[in-house]
């Protein structure tokens, strides 16, 4: 388990001195002092690596997130917060806000990224039926559109959703309509 950890931090090291396109296998394993072998042992893929460590960070700055969401009343103000929020520590964090470079390597613009996306937004969404199980039959589209709505608005900015509170006008005027009739 240390070595999984050195390797993720080695890693996070890595982007944010070189970007995704510096992140290999071999440089991970040197920054981490181990084998390359214990590198694929472990994650398997250049690309598995570099999702679990922006995953394993994207965790890390979930409680400011959460706290902010916890805050709101209904599930559309619940998803709206939790895409500001989002963004805001995008923005904020130099490692994350690599993730707004559409660079070789870049994790949110491979093939299999909805895939890996979709359990981390499904497990920040699950609060949602605890504050209203009304929306437990819903939750997997809740998690679709909160996905790709939060991925647009951070990757994609302009004057329209600039602020956070043009972004939660915005995401409020298309969600609230979409949400389940018990939120």
């Amino acid at each position: 388990m240390r070595s999984r950890r050195k390797i993720l931090d080695a890693t996070l090291d890595l982007i944010a001195s070189d970007g995704f396109e510096g992140v290999t296998i071999a440089a991970a394993a040197q920054g981490a002092g181990v084998t390359r072998q214990t590198v694929y042992s472990i994650f398997g893929s250049r690309e598995e690596l570099v999702s679990q460590a922006i995953a394993g960070l994207a965790v890390e700055v979930l409680g400011g997130i959460h706290s902010r969401s916890n805050a709101t009343d209904t599930t559309c103000e619940y998803v709206v917060e939790l895409i500001v929020a989002g963004r805001a520590a995008v923005r904020a964090h130099p490692v994350l806000a690599t993730l707004l470079q559409a660079e070789r390597g870049n994790p949110v613009f491979d093939t299999g990224m909805m895939s890996r996306a979709k359990p981390v937004a499904r497990e920040l969404l699950a609060t949602l039926v605890e504050r209203d199980p009304g929306v437990e039959s819903s939750l997997d589209d809740i998690v679709e559109i909160a996905l790709r709505l939060a991925l647009s608005v951070v990757l994609f900015d302009d004057d329209a959703v600039h602020t956070d509170d043009d972004l939660r006008r915005f995401l409020t005027r298309w969600l609230l309509p979409a949400m389940p009739s018990s939120s």
